[in-house]
């Protein structure tokens, strides 16, 4: 399970734009603290820190406990972080207060095991992601790095559904009225093949159409 990692945060009193902006001139970047039938509370924290948090790949499935002022400590999960279009860097972070033996919603990342041993690559087929990651509700303090599933038996044709997936007693998918693809083996040669003929058609009916206008003249 994911362990509960710490962020250190400040208190901010202005807010607005302008706040904003000469927060993040400080190398910092504004948040807000919210839900638990408390008051949103306006944070900012060291733009490093959540850069590198931010290049795990898994900032928005992690539980923080965020120390504030170097006193008050809030659990929290990343809810949304807004984003600079050019540069990709955080200009803002959402968090959402965790109560004591919550449950949240979070995406998890499927981890394909045994892709060595797939039959259908072997055969020269390809694998086609349905789904990289599954959300999942599960406790807030035993959020899964990842969800291992098995392809080592797939064949060129064959697809692995929900059904296939091995989850703990206490995380359950949050989509229960179908049995969702996950991943598949497709032939890429077969592919190729399928769409041959219609090619030769429309050649062949190119090459009469020039043969009836030559009669003609």
């Amino acid at each position: 399970m994911a362990e509960i990692n710490e962020l250190n945060a400040t208190s901010r009193k202005s807010a607005g734009k302008g706040a904003a902006r000469a927060i993040r001139r400080e190398g910092r970047v504004p948040a807000v603290i919210y839900g638990d039938n408390k008051e949103p509370e306006a944070i900012s924290l060291d733009f490093v820190d959540v850069l590198k948090a931010m290049n795990t790949g898994m900032f928005l499935s992690t539980v923080y406990d965020v120390n504030i002022d170097g006193g008050a400590m809030a659990r929290v999960i990343p809810r949304d972080i807004q984003v600079d279009p050019v540069k990709d860097f955080p200009m803002h972070v959402d968090f959402l207060r965790i109560k004591k033996n919550a449950r949240i919603v979070v995406e998890i990342a499927v981890n394909f095991l045994n892709e060595e041993e797939c039959p259908g690559l072997k055969a020269g087929g390809a694998f086609n992601v349905v789904r990289h990651e599954i959300e999942v509700s599960c406790p807030a303090d035993a959020i899964p790095e990842s969800i291992d599933l098995d392809v080592g038996s797939l064949e060129i044709g064959t697809t692995l559904h929900a059904s296939d997936l091995k989850l703990p007693g206490n995380i359950e998918l949050t989509i229960t009225d179908r049995d969702f693809s996950i991943v598949s083996v497709v032939g890429q040669m077969a592919e190729v093949a399928e769409g041959a003929p219609e090619v030769a058609e429309e050649s062949g009916d190119e090459d009469e159409g020039e043969g009836e206008d030559k009669d003609k003249e």
